[in-house]
């Protein structure tokens, strides 16, 4: 299967944001026919025309949905109406204009958010839907997971192929460092960066440090999603994970060591801590399409941590 993109016209929403930087390079390395990955001032997919218009123009023989509208716990607090519609709309109308175009294959890109609050670890796909999702996320990741309501129906109505992935926690170099909108690893990386350049005696942390995540390599998720898309055509969701889970005050003590910074960790519990515990599941990916991620934590933390360095803003 390796060869299988070669002979094919691949679109790449989201293709020149964080993870989709890494897929666009994997479909190149791969030797992908043609490889688009149009940013959203040409093709806006909230805009019910653009679906229709960026396939009509590209003609893909295969689409990768990654474009979303993503954010940390605050972010999502604030933007709970936002988070949902545009993720939603965005992939509702791209899968109905590739079933109306006759995509060979549509793959999306969901969320750890989608599973339940409450799921017994490791997290196994056969949970999912087991309950409501956490409920500072829960809008954005059931947005995400009525996208996969709809590929199993289009599926079962129309014979359409497409798969859906639920990726953990991604991090790596050319992540979003924006301190109102970042995830977890970002915002803590920069916090102990510009802390420890300023001599500062301590910095805030959000919650108990209590609650666990699962974090995998923008790299390795990028290999899995395209392993997918060469050779997995079933409609069960699939997760993409390391099966590793670690605390949130080990992981801030972590990115406190790895930057240098020696000063205190000022926890905060009047602010949320989120999904209580969350780890993955790997054994479906790994069975089915051969995914297994490669790169260490703390190898793939320092990579992130020495390209901020070098590449935030003066």
């Amino acid at each position: 299967m390796g060869d299988w993109l070669a002979s094919r016209r691949v679109l790449v929403t989201g293709g020149s944001g964080f993870l989709g930087r890494f897929m666009v390079d994997g479909l190149h390395a791969r030797g992908a026919a043609e490889v688009f990955a149009p940013r959203s001032a040409q093709y806006d997919l909230r805009d019910p025309t653009a679906a229709e218009r960026v396939l009509a123009d590209t003609r893909p023989d295969v689409i990768i949905h990654a474009a979303a509208v993503v954010g940390g716990i605050g972010a999502n607090q604030e933007h709970p109406g936002q988070f949902f519609y545009e993720n939603a709309i965005m992939g509702i109308q791209l899968i109905e204009a590739a079933r109306r175009h006759g995509v060979e294959k549509t793959v999306v890109v969901g969320t750890v958010c989608a599973y339940p609050k409450f799921t017994p670890t490791p997290f196994s796909e056969e949970d999912l839907w087991n309950g409501y999702p956490e409920e500072t996320n829960a809008p954005y990741g059931l947005a995400k997971k009525m996208l996969l309501v709809q590929l199993q129906a289009y599926r079962q109505q129309y014979g359409m192929n497409g798969i859906f992935l639920l990726p953990a926690n991604l991090y790596g170099p050319g992540d979003n460092f924006d301190p109102v909108s970042s995830h977890v690893i970002p915002a803590l990386i920069r916090k102990c960066v510009l802390a420890q350049e300023a001599g500062d005696a301590s910095i805030p942390v959000w919650g108990t440090g209590a609650a666990s995540r699962e974090f995998l390599y923008a790299a390795d998720a990028a290999e899995g999603i395209l392993l997918a898309t060469e050779r997995y055509n079933d409609p069960d969701p699939v997760n993409l994970g390391t099966g590793d889970e670690i605390t949130i005050r080990d992981l801030t003590e972590t990115i406190a060591r790895v930057t240098g910074f020696t000063g205190a960790l000022a926890w905060d519990p009047s602010k949320p801590d989120g999904q209580p515990k969350r780890r993955l599941d790997t054994t479906r990916a790994e069975q089915r399409f051969g995914f297994r991620a490669t790169t260490p934590f703390e190898v793939g933390l320092r990579e992130t941590v020495e390209w901020y360095r070098a590449n935030r803003p003066a």
